[in-house]
């Protein structure tokens, strides 16, 4: 399982994330998503930690935490849904109507 990380400063760096959440076990992974154009962070992160119990005390730890002047949303993240197609979302599949 994962952890949302979420109003992060746009400052913040994996190094930081992981530093934090070392506090409460081991850190096994930190993802900090940019955005493709600006290669700025997005605001966000994931971390992964060694057990379901470390993530349980960060989450408990951090949610709602000041942290580089802003207050961390942090809990479980939820599974990725499957995204489908501009295609797909137009009825039989068109992406383009006849009508004007």
């Amino acid at each position: 399982m994962s952890i949302y990380v979420g109003n992060l400063s746009y400052e913040v760096t994996e190094d930081g994330i992981s530093q934090a959440f070392a506090e409460y076990g081991t850190v096994k992974r930190v993802q900090l998503p940019t955005d493709r154009e600006t290669g700025r962070v997005r605001g966000f992160a994931f971390v992964e930690m060694a057990t379901e119990a470390e993530e349980t005390a960060a989450i408990e730890a951090l949610d709602g935490a000041e942290w580089m002047g802003r207050d961390l949303k942090v809990n479980k993240a939820k599974p990725r849904e499957e995204r489908g197609s501009f295609r797909d979302s137009r009825p039989n599949g068109n992406r383009f109507s006849n009508r004007y």
